[in-house]
């Protein structure tokens, strides 16, 4: 077809959903013509929520994993740098493109970026990145669920997901292709220092890698339910930042998983719980920041950065916490109870606001989600519309032996590796090299439930 005759070109705007198999938004793309995939990297709409360090790598991985299988379909990957909708409508007026086809994304920031987009073009917004569209299951009054068990409840009775769509064969080219930046050029990847060495250990970003781990965890999704506590064995997915990133759908992974037998169930609950967090963030966009229970605004947290930094660093003299948050630092990645106990140990043992919490798990962990990561985190702090009561005070020395973590801990704080079980979890005497416990377990727990009565006092 000659460039005078060819049809309009359609833009598809990636965003969190690198991926070409089961992506709805590149498929209607695909059927109306001529296609130009776009990614717009846009610090400037998110604010304050612009990606971490530990996303950043992974993002500059997935991105080139993207345009090395666009390419096969003999396309490419068109990157922008600025604001969504300028980087577009420019992108139109090069090009002549006027329909951008997007999947939904539910962030404060990119609802915005949406409605921004959907003023200047003819913006289809298509769903895909979660089992059900945010906001769709309701309570019987049509109200959004507060609360994730009945909102689970509510979802599994939509379950299964539709099937997968296969990825296109092949995708028509426009006339003319816009410019593109280098991705080298935006300087994802940290080089002074590299620290990334534990993070190319361990992962491999792209749509390939994350279906490598889904067929690595369908061998075990069975048991999910019976290891994913225990951080000494290879209990859960580990899909997290493949799904944060859209790399695959958590439709295809229901699929694939759902009929393991077993404890899979469990498993697929947590599929429910990004649904849920999802759910949260449309009807609290500032969760992330702001307590869901007003009367937490009165708690008086202390203002502690010698304590904060020995939290972040794996230096508080609980060998569970410490190997968590330099597993972290390490690979960007923290087990899943582990995370729940280092959090706590942050808000109850340290008394430090969870947002502090929030900002360093933001910044280094590659599954960073907004929606997962405050929901989270105001669940262990209390402050949450569904969460833990805050005077329910996780016992980390008393959590390490019942998870029999001592292999974790050998792994990720040295110091302790010739320590037997019997005296890992909590040393009586810190061997060389290794720190003393930066509170006592009792005096924290005092401290923590003497500042929760103050603040019902207060109120």
């Amino acid at each position: 077809m000659s460039s005078s005759t060819q049809a309009e070109p359609t833009i598809v705007w990636f965003r969190r959903d690198l991926r070409l198999a089961d992506q709805a938004a590149l498929l209607a793309a695909a059927q109306a013509g001529p296609v130009i995939p776009v990614y717009v990297l846009d610090d400037e709409t998110s604010k304050h929520c612009r990606m971490g360090a530990a996303s950043r790598w992974w993002l500059h991985h997935s991105l080139s994993s993207l345009d090395a299988s666009l390419n096969k379909l003999g396309s490419r990957l068109i990157l922008r740098r600025g604001k969504c909708h300028e980087e577009l409508a420019t992108i139109r007026r090069e090009t002549g493109a006027r329909t951008v086809h997007a999947l939904h994304h539910y962030e404060p920031w990119w609802r915005n970026a949406e409605k921004a987009v959907a003023s200047a073009m003819q913006l289809v917004l298509h769903d895909g990145n979660y089992l059900a569209p945010a906001g769709a299951v309701k309570t019987g009054s049509g109200a959004p669920y507060k609360i994730f068990t009945p909102f689970w409840h509510a979802l599994k009775e939509r379950m299964p997901p539709a099937h997968p769509a296969h990825a296109p064969t092949g995708l028509v080219a426009p006339a003319f292709w816009p410019s593109s930046d280098r991705l080298d050029d935006w300087k994802l990847l940290p080089t002074g220092p590299d620290w990334a060495g534990g993070f190319r250990a361990e992962w491999t970003p792209g749509e390939q890698g994350a279906h490598e781990r889904l067929e690595d965890f369908a061998a075990r999704a069975a048991r999910y339910g019976e290891c994913r506590n225990l951080p000494s064995v290879e209990g859960t997915s580990r899909l997290s930042p493949h799904l944060h990133f859209g790399e695959i759908s958590p439709a295809t992974v229901w699929q694939r998983v759902a009929d393991a037998g077993g404890s899979v169930d469990v498993f697929l609950s947590e599929l429910g719980w990004r649904d849920y967090a999802q759910n949260v963030i449309v009807q609290f966009p500032e969760y992330g920041s702001k307590n869901a229970r007003p009367a937490y605004d009165s708690l008086q947290w202390r203002n502690d950065p010698d304590g904060l930094r020995a939290w972040q660093e794996g230096r508080t003299g609980y060998p569970i916490v410490d190997a968590g948050m330099r597993e972290l630092w390490h690979t960007g990645w923290m087990h899943n109870r582990v995370r729940m106990i280092a959090a706590s140990f942050l808000v109850k043992h340290l008394l430090i606001d969870w947002r502090e919490g929030e900002r360093w798990f933001w910044d280094t962990l590659v599954d960073a989600d907004y929606g997962s990561n405050a929901v989270n985190w105001q669940w262990t702090a209390g402050t949450g519309i569904d969460s833990n009561m805050f005077v329910r005070i996780m016992a980390p020395l008393t959590q390490s032996p019942k998870f029999d973590a001592g292999d974790y801990i050998r792994r990720w704080v040295p110091e302790l590796a010739n320590l037997p079980d019997a005296e890992i979890h909590d040393p009586k005497v810190p061997p060389k090299g290794y720190v003393h416990k930066i509170v006592p377990h009792a005096q924290a727990r005092a401290r923590a439930l003497a500042a929760h009565d103050a603040m019902k006092a207060h109120g």
